[in-house]
Order: C-alpha cells, then sequence, then structure tokens
C-alpha cells in the first residue's frame, strides 16, 4: 500500500503545482494592461488555491480507482503510464488554451470555445498562422514536459501481491478514502459547493480570473451549458418582436413622481428570503408599513429560486425555465445592474448577506456587476456565523444593515445597499415561538426584525433622506399554495419606504420584481436603456402590464385578461384562467423566445 499510497500523493501534489505554475504563466502572458503588480499574485494563488486542490482530485480518481482494484488484479503499470499522457495532453491543452483566449475573450476557458471547434475559420482569422503553429509547439511541449513529470510519480514496476488478510485491510483503507475524495471534491459539507465564485476576492475582474482554475472553469461550465434552447424558437424574428413590443417598453416618460429628490443619500434594497404574499396574515407589521409607503399591489416573482430571483430584482434580467444565469459567470458578468448603474453616479455599494456567498455563485455575480463591498457570515464571529442553519440570524443582519447606513451617514457619498434576508427559510429555526407552524413562525420573526429596522432608522436623521425597498426574492408552495396556484404563489411585495417618499401611494397594475430597476432608475431620472426587459411600470409608456414567472419548462403568464400557466414539455395547459387564452399563450411563447435569445447572444 506504501507505493500506492506514495504515487498517489505525489501526482496529487504534482497537479496542484502545476495548476499553480499555470497561474503564474497566465498573469505574466495577460497582465498586459490590467492594474496589477507583483504585489497581487500572492493573493491570487491563495485565492485560487481551494479551486485548485478541489480540481485535482478530480484528476485523482481514476488512479484511485485502480488502486483498489490493482490490491486484488494486478494493472499493468502501463495503464497508469497511459492515463497520465491523456491527463498531460488535457491540461496542457486547457493552459495553453486558457492563456491564448483570454486577450481575445476576457474572461476564462469556458464550454462556449466547443463552439467554434466546427467552424475553425472564425479561429484561423483572427490569428496568423505562425500564432497557431506556435501554441500546437508549445502544446506539444508542454503535455510531453506533464508526462514525464507524471511519470516520475508512477512505481517503478508492478506492486507485488501480499497475503489475503492484508489485501483486505488494505481494500477497506482505499474505501475508506473515497468519501474523504468525494468531500474535497465538492469543496467540504457546508451547503454550497465548489464553484468559480468562491475564489473571487477583487474589484479587479482580472484579478478574479487569474484565480480561477481554467479546467475547473472548462468542466464548470460544461455542466451548466444552456442546453437546446432552440426549443424555444416558436416564430420568426419579425413575428416575435410584433408579439413583444408592447411587453417590453423601457422608457420613462411622463411617469409619477414619487420621492422628495433624486438623489437619496442612502439606498437600501431588502430582498426578504422567500418572503410571498400568502404569508402577509403573520406578518403585520409589514401590512402596516403597506400604509405609510409606496405599494405596488400586483407585483409577482419571476422565479422560484433566490439566484434566479436575486438576478431579476438586481439586474432586471427576466428568469429562465432551467437556467440559473448566477450560475453562469460568462453571462451574468454582461448583465446590467442598479448597482453598475449608481456606481457611475457616485454611489457606494455594499452588498450584505449573512449566508454563504460563494453559494450559487452568487460572489461572482455580485462583484462583476459592481457591488463593491461585500459582508457574508465569514465577516461574523464563530457563534454568530452557526447562529441558524444557513448562516448568521436576521436580527443580527439587521443590526449590521443598520451599522453601515449610520456608519455612511457623516460621509459626503451617498451609499447603495442590498440585503438579502436568510431566516425565512427551511429548517426555519428562528429565536422566536409565535406559532404552532414553523413556517409562519419564521415569517412573523423576519416582520419583527423588519419593522425593528425600520423604527430604528426612523429615529435618526438619516430618515429624512433614506429610501428602502423591500421586496421578495421568491414565493414558496406552502399547504394548499402549489405551482398550480400560481397568483397565490408568485404574488411578492414590493414596497418603498422612507424620509426620501413624498407621500403614500398604492399602485395596482400587474408587473414583475424585474420591472423593479427600471421604475426606481426612472424615479432618479437616469437612463437605463441597457435593461433591455425591465419596465418602468410609472411611465406612459407601460401601457401593456403583464408580468410572467417560470420553472421546470413552464412558464405562467398574467395579464387583464387573466392568466395562464403552460408546460412546455407536455404542451398543455396546466392552468387556463383568461378570456383570451391563447393569444395570452402566443404572447408568453414569444417572450421566452426573445428572453431566451438574448442569454445566447451574451
Amino acid at each position: 500500500m506504501r507505493q500506492r499510497l506514495r504515487y498517489l500523493l505525489s501526482a496529487y501534489v504534482l497537479t496542484v503545482l502545476l495548476f499553480i505554475i499555470a497561474k503564474i504563466v497566465f498573469v505574466l502572458c495577460c497582465g498586459k494592461g490590467h492594474a496589477i503588480d507583483a504585489s497581487d499574485l500572492p493573493a491570487i494563488l491563495l485565492h485560487g488555491l481551494s479551486l485548485d486542490l478541489s480540481t485535482a482530485l478530480y484528476v485523482m480518481v481514476v488512479p484511485l480507482v485502480l488502486c483498489l482494484v490493482d490490491v486484488w488484479v494486478t494493472i499493468p503499470r502501463k495503464v497508469l503510464v497511459i492515463y497520465h499522457f491523456f491527463i498531460s495532453l488535457a491540461l496542457a491543452l486547457a493552459f495553453v488554451a486558457d492563456t491564448s483566449l483570454y486577450p481575445f475573450w476576457g474572461f476564462k476557458l469556458d464550454a462556449s470555445c466547443l463552439q467554434y471547434l466546427s467552424q475553425p475559420e472564425g479561429i484561423t482569422q483572427s490569428v496568423s498562422m505562425w500564432y497557431l503553429i506556435g501554441r500546437g509547439l508549445l502544446l506539444l511541449g508542454l503535455a510531453i514536459i506533464f508526462f514525464f513529470l507524471y511519470k516520475l510519480t508512477l512505481p517503478k514496476k508492478d506492486v507485488s501481491r501480499t497475503t489475503k488478510q492484508r489485501r483486505l485491510i488494505e481494500s477497506l483503507a482505499w474505501l475508506a478514502l473515497m468519501p474523504l475524495m468525494v468531500i474535497g471534491i465538492r469543496g467540504g459539507l457546508g451547503e454550497s459547493t465548489t464553484n468559480i465564485g468562491q475564489v473571487y476576492f477583487s474589484q479587479n475582474q482580472f484579478l478574479n480570473h487569474a484565480a480561477v482554475n481554467p479546467v475547473f472553469s472548462f468542466l464548470y461550465s460544461l455542466a451548466h451549458q444552456l442546453g437546446d434552447l432552440s426549443a424555444y424558437d416558436f416564430f420568426s424574428d419579425d413575428e416575435c418582436q410584433q408579439l413583444t413590443a408592447q411587453v417590453y417598453t423601457t422608457e420613462s416618460n411622463d411617469n409619477d413622481t414619487l420621492l422628495t429628490t433624486t438623489r437619496p443619500s442612502t439606498i437600501v434594497i431588502i430582498l426578504l428570503e422567500s418572503a410571498g404574499e400568502e404569508f402577509a396574515h403573520v406578518m403585520p407589521h409589514l401590512q402596516q408599513l403597506k400604509q405609510e409607503g409606496i405599494y405596488f399591489s400586483q407585483c409577482y416573482g419571476n422565479t422560484w429560486r433566490t439566484d434566479r430571483g436575486t438576478v431579476c430584482a438586481l439586474s432586471g434580467y427576466p428568469s429562465f425555465p432551467a437556467i440559473s444565469v448566477m450560475k453562469m459567470p460568462e453571462k451574468s458578468r454582461t448583465l446590467p445592474s442598479i448597482a453598475r448603474t449608481l456606481q457611475k453616479q457616485g454611489y457606494a455599494t455594499n452588498y450584505l448577506y449573512g449566508g454563504d456567498i460563494n453559494f450559487t455563485n452568487m460572489r461572482s455575480y455580485l462583484i462583476a456587476t459592481g457591488w463593491e463591498h461585500l459582508t457574508s457570515q465569514n465577516d461574523y464571529t464563530a457563534a454568530q456565523q452557526h447562529s441558524a442553519k444557513w448562516g448568521v440570524r436576521d436580527d443580527i443582519t439587521f443590526q449590521t444593515l443598520e451599522h453601515r447606513i449610520l456608519k455612511s451617514h457623516d460621509a459626503s457619498q451617498p451609499l447603495l445597499i442590498g440585503y438579502s434576508t436568510l431566516s425565512s427559510h427551511e429548517p426555519w429555526d428562528v429565536p422566536l415561538q409565535r406559532h404552532d407552524d414553523e413556517i409562519l413562525n419564521a415569517f412573523a420573526y423576519l416582520d419583527d426584525c423588519l419593522f425593528s429596522f425600520i423604527e430604528n432608522m426612523r429615529k435618526t436623521p438619516v430618515w429624512d433622506h433614506l429610501l428602502v425597498i423591500l421586496t421578495a426574492d421568491h414565493g414558496i408552495n406552502y399547504k394548499h399554495i402549489d405551482q398550480s396556484i400560481p397568483l397565490e404563489k408568485n404574488h411578492i411585495p414590493m414596497l418603498w419606504l422612507g424620509g426620501a417618499i413624498k407621500e403614500p401611494r398604492s399602485f395596482n397594475m400587474i408587473c414583475n420584481q424585474s420591472d423593479l430597476a427600471a421604475t426606481l432608475l426612472g424615479q432618479l431620472r437616469l437612463p437605463h436603456d441597457d435593461f433591455s426587459f425591465s419596465r418602468d411600470v410609472l411611465s406612459s409608456t407601460y401601457a401593456y402590464p403583464t408580468a410572467v414567472h417560470n420553472y421546470n419548462n413552464a412558464q405562467w403568464i398574467a395579464d387583464s385578461t387573466g392568466h395562464v400557466l403552460y408546460d412546455f414539455t407536455t404542451n398543455r395547459f396546466i392552468v387556463e384562467e383568461s378570456t383570451d387564452a391563447q393569444r395570452l399563450l402566443q404572447v408568453s411563447k414569444a417572450i421566452l423566445q426573445r428572453t431566451t435569445d438574448d442569454l445566447k447572444n451574451r
């Protein structure tokens, strides 16, 4: 066993070292034109190490299995030689492709390169033949070097057999290593698994990209490809544009003025975890606040998951039936965002989340779209980090939110803060016992935390120039509320509060959470043409109020004629409650086609 274990450890360490060296070479080759100096290199290597360690374990899965089999049946040494030949070639190809493509693409190696293999002229027309020859020779040279290094780790000869008892003990030892390897590959036992976002650490995107392991980036994107979105090609381009022409009107014309200023000194956007309007009866403080602020009474969530709803709210971008844009860094970094727009207007941008901000690539999305300073679970004490299953309890993070707002009050720079709550999420572990139902109890707790925050802010000088926007990331299935009752499940609050509000108002037009961006920017008198799918619902151009929601290859749509829910897998209506259901279905299909086309082209 000693020889086999020595081989595995040596090959693993070698793989990690190759990844580290590749990062250094990447920085040297691609750093030109980027704000980077020698002092940044240690941070790149340190933050990228976790991804390197995990990716190297993928390389060792086959050798581990072979070592286990070799205990009982002799595996010729040449099998490992052949395996490491292909691994050497694959690593060399990844390193050369990543370093070569980055100056052209501006992002790390991913599976999108595969679509160009069927049309190599797109590559040959971009670079000279000598460039390709040089890269080919470099690829061959690296593959040979890597293969020679891996051969040095192999046992010098086939391992001899031992007694049956010793072989049984050794087999159990190898089997015991397998779950440890799985844990290492997924990145631990926590809620989040290994993902690209975990290595992001800087506002300088080049530094983040340099820290990303190119092999992992390729494999990750391959597993999160768009799939066959041609399934949503229902109409010609002209027909699609005609059907959606009234749906997506982004201009802000003759819109109501709701605020006392076009530049509130502090803007806070709070995404209330799972807080659909079906829980209004256990959130009395929220109902009271609706009488004091600007309430959009027919706002509906675009989607059913936090990672998707966050993108909808903060980027004004639609959701998709089977795709999470946040999990696709190569797409999410191209999105518009409220943060980036306000950043250009001089606002500092902060985001607060009490959970693991690496979950579902949240970190990479936030940093790439303009959120400068992130606060998450790891910024709290050990006791606070484990105050709830998902991370830091809401009463604690609301206090952090208060502190951040008050701290910025004396600063001359205006502030935008985004904040995602988390306690109203299963397993519903909150320090409150008001209802026998644990779910209702969690939302009552959230209601208390929210009300305490608002009341505390009301007592400070910050209040006069404060704008707080409350909405939910999504609704949930609760008892009788299920996917077949979308009007109830998808109904979420959208409420604007604070001293920057001129007077209480209520609006009852149908809208989506993705309309928050254009509506807010319209009130701030800022352009929002890049938010192609966010509507200013207070504008005179918003003549066809609609809302959509999708999940698992199904989409719901509502307008003044009613609503329908259609399953694209079975091609049938799940809900058909509209006086013009067929026309509404056509609009729904056109929306899905137009939005997926936009995603494909990003």
